[in-house]
Order: structure tokens, then C-alpha cells, then sequence
């Protein structure tokens, strides 16, 4: 069988499993049990495919078919224009969080603080931009860390990076022109209608505090106020709803020039707020 049948195959596959991007998942999965890069891909659908290829495209079939996202599957996921390594101890980088790389890259830091770093998606891409800054990423999971750390040795800022388990504030010391945080933020009740590909593979620490949703927010904002350098910047990461109530939270704190800043589909993604000057 060529790459070319297999992959029309593999369309009609995932279409029958009711999987919506059929398509594009089918081609980046082929890519990945070919070993070439998904851009290159067309370049080998008159190959024949070899017998360990064919099970590795049929395995990675059968994840997909049962929900399992392409980022775990092939282990990667592309973010603010670079690769990070993605497993099932950590959150799937997601495009609208890039509406929070860029909103910390408009201000000027020497010293960041990620909290709940997962892959390090946000504190490594922010580093990988500013060459002058250092930073620290906590998070509760030591898997997670450890995926983490990959990537920031794999992003060549190591040296300029720091990971602690941490329950928010416990593991940090000092303070930070910047702290950001893509905190789980889904309400106990909102949990059940997630698409299975987040709901049953994404770890549920990282998703949701339970409750109202907003523990998380609750919790980084009772210690901010003794981390966060005067004039710094906080910067969060929300659900589309939950801007004027972290917006409010922000301003009760004694955080100054609170906004809230939409994502590029004009739905509310992250609430900024600084520190005394």
C-alpha cells in the first residue's frame, strides 16, 4: 500500500469515529509514523509503506480513533512558532494562549514567574524572545516539571530557567517584574461537556479547581501582592466568561489599570493588572 492509499484510508477511518478534522489529523499522523516533517509530507504519498510504518500509522489510528489528541500522539505540539514536547501530564498548548505571550511581550522584564507552568509553553516562549530574562516555573506535578525542563533544554534557555513543585506560592521566593498564569479555570459543572480529546486524555488538576472556576485566580491573587515587583505586571489566563469577575478580583487586590484583552476570535483570554509603582 502507498502513503498516498493509506492516508484515504485513514480519512475515511477517522470520519467513521466521528473525528471532525479527519483530514488534516490523518496527514499529520502519517508524517509522524513516516518520521518526515508534516510540510514534507506530500512529497512521500508515492512511497510504499513498510510494515513498521503501517503499524505505526495504525496504532496511531486507533489513539485518535478513541479521542486521544494528535499533540499526545505524535508528542509535540507547535507554539508561539516553536515545538514543545506534549504528554498526558500536561495541558495541550492551545493558539488562544498565545493572546497572553504576546500581551507579556509588549512591557519589559528581567525576572518572570509562570505559575502552573505545565510544558513551560508560556515562561519558555517568553525567555526564548527576551534573552535578558530569567525565570521560574512552578508547578503542583513533577511530571509535568519533568516535561517542562525538556523543553527548555531542547529551546536552548535552560541556563535561564528554574522549575520547583509548588503549590502556587509555596516553592517561590523574591520577586517578579512578571508573573503570568494559565491557571484551570473550568467550573465543576462545565466539566462533563467538554470535548472528549480534553475532558477524558488532559490532566483534571490542570483544567479545573473545581467549584465556580475561580479558586485558581483566588489563590494567585492572595499572594501576589508579596511577589510581584512595584510596577510589575499579573497576567492571567480566563475562561470567555469570567473576565469581569477576575477583572473585579484583580481590582479588590489593590492591582492598578486592570484590562481585559481578547482573544483573535473577540472572546475574553486574559486580564492584566499592575502592581503599585
Amino acid at each position: 500500500m502507498t502513503a498516498d492509499q493509506a492516508l484515504r484510508a485513514a480519512v475515511a477511518r477517522l470520519g467513521a469515529a466521528g473525528i471532525e478534522s479527519a483530514a488534516r489529523d490523518a496527514r499529520r499522523l502519517l508524517a509522524h509514523a513516516l518520521g518526515v516533517a508534516p510540510d514534507r509530507l506530500t512529497l512521500h504519498l508515492a512511497d510504499a509503506l513498510t510494515a513498521p510504518q503501517a503499524a505505526a500509522f495504525d496504532a496511531a489510528l486507533a489513539a485518535r480513533a478513541a479521542r486521544q489528541p494528535v499533540s499526545q500522539i505524535v508528542g509535540a505540539r507547535d507554539f508561539w512558532g516553536r515545538g514543545f514536547r506534549v504528554t498526558r501530564d500536561t495541558l495541550d498548548p492551545r493558539p488562544e494562549t498565545e493572546t497572553l505571550v504576546a500581551a507579556a511581550l509588549e512591557g519589559a522584564f528581567l525576572r518572570v514567574l509562570d505559575l502552573g507552568t505545565g510544558t513551560g509553553c508560556i515562561l519558555l516562549s517568553l525567555l526564548a524572545d527576551r534573552p535578558m530574562a530569567s525565570g521560574l516555573g512552578v508547578d503542583l506535578s513533577p511530571a509535568a516539571l519533568a516535561v517542562a525542563r525538556d523543553n527548555a533544554v531542547a529551546l536552548g534557555v535552560a541556563a535561564r530557567a528554574e522549575f520547583a513543585v509548588s503549590d502556587w506560592w509555596g516553592a517561590v521566593a523574591g520577586r517578579f517584574d512578571l508573573i503570568v498564569s494559565n491557571p484551570p479555570y473550568i467550573a465543576a459543572d462545565e466539566m462533563a461537556g467538554l470535548a472528549p480529546e480534553v475532558r477524558d486524555w488532559e490532566p483534571h488538576l490542570a483544567l479545573s479547581p473545581g467549584g465556580d472556576g475561580l479558586d485558581a485566580y483566588r489563590a494567585l491573587l492572595a499572594g501576589a501582592g508579596a511577589h510581584l515587583a512595584p510596577g510589575g505586571r499579573l497576567m492571567v489566563e480566563i475562561g470567555p466568561t469570567q473576565g469581569p469577575a477576575v477583572a473585579a478580583m484583580m481590582a479588590e487586590s489593590g492591582l492598578a489599570r486592570v484590562l481585559v484583552r481578547p482573544d483573535l476570535d473577540g472572546r475574553d483570554r486574559v486580564v492584566i493588572g499592575h502592581g503599585p509603582a
